[in-house]
């Protein structure tokens, strides 16, 4: 006895969706793009993968008044990040400076291998903005989990390890004269060639070295109760979290960390930046379009 398929409305137009949409799909992905190629090498960048880290907040917290280290939580990163394996060297800024779009630096460096120092938040978003415009790409400078998630084994956690103690404060306040001791003591001011401080496991170069790179993520103040409890939070977007050997709050405009511009404590030797590309549509195009498929 034969069996006559009889297909259903909803399920030709599933189908013929699903059709459509892959032949657009194949038609976007195999079309080119033509945009002006740079007159300049593009930024070699690293991929790092999703994956799931134990992450310091960023934000200065205190409870019942005292200042505490911010907590560690679980981070899902559930994206890949696309960053530059080097900071942005001097050659990289020259050009931009060239081309009218970067303002021209207080203390230019001798030489073009080393990163480009004495920068601002201000002066790294216009690089980014220009490399922008001259790539077609979207460039721009990661936030502070980003950093830390591409910093890899490289990140430095400097809690000073002590809650708040009512009984004896002076704990805390010794920790944090042993800390800035040694991070004086540690100083090492002059720039280096890019890659001299070498690779992570992610493939990102100079982590951690003596440039300390400014993100996109701005100061929070968080206040807690005595059980730990956030009662407020403030942001400070005029003031921005720089990434090296130890967090810094850093003022948007200043370009030399040492002429006040740190918030507190031992400020960075040196101010630079790496960029973040952003993934465009066409990277997940192919994710998004075997969501849409049956199983």
């Amino acid at each position: 006895m034969a069996t006559t398929l009889r297909p259903t409305l909803p399920g030709l137009t599933t189908s013929l969706g699903l059709m459509l949409l892959a032949g657009a799909a194949a038609l976007l992905l195999t079309a080119p793009v033509r945009r002006p190629a740079p007159a300049f090498p593009l930024p070699q960048t690293a991929i790092v993968p999703p994956a799931t880290l134990l992450h310091r907040l960023d934000g200065e917290y205190s409870r019942a008044g005292r200042p505490v280290d911010a907590p560690r939580v679980t981070v899902r990163i559930t994206q890949p990040l696309e960053i530059m394996r080097y900071q942005v060297s001097a050659a990289d800024y020259a050009r931009c400076i060239a081309a009218g779009a970067c303002k021209r630096l207080d203390s230019p460096a001798p030489r073009g291998d080393l990163p480009v120092t004495g920068v601002s938040h201000a002066d790294a978003s216009d690089y980014a903005a220009w490399l922008t415009r001259e790539t077609g790409a979207v460039w721009r400078l990661p936030t502070d989990r980003e950093w830390a998630h591409a910093a890899g084994s490289r990140l430095v956690d400097d809690a000073r390890g002590f809650d708040a103690d009512a009984n004896n404060p002076a704990r805390r306040w010794l920790a944090d004269y042993e800390r800035e001791a040694n991070r004086k003591a540690a100083s090492d001011p002059a720039p280096r060639p890019v890659g001299s401080f070498g690779a992570n496991e992610h493939g990102v170069h100079d982590i951690a070295g003596n440039v300390w790179e400014w993100t996109q993520t701005c100061l929070r103040r968080v206040s807690q109760d005595a059980a730990g409890r956030t009662t407020g939070e403030t942001s400070n977007c005029g003031i921005y979290v720089v990434e090296g050997q130890h967090r810094a709050p850093m003022t948007f405009f200043i370009r030399n960390p040492k002429s006040g511009g740190c918030s507190v404590g031992t400020p960075p030797d040196n101010l630079g930046f790496r960029l973040v590309r952003e993934r465009s549509w066409r990277d997940r195009l192919p994710a998004a379009f075997n969501r849409l498929l049956p199983a």
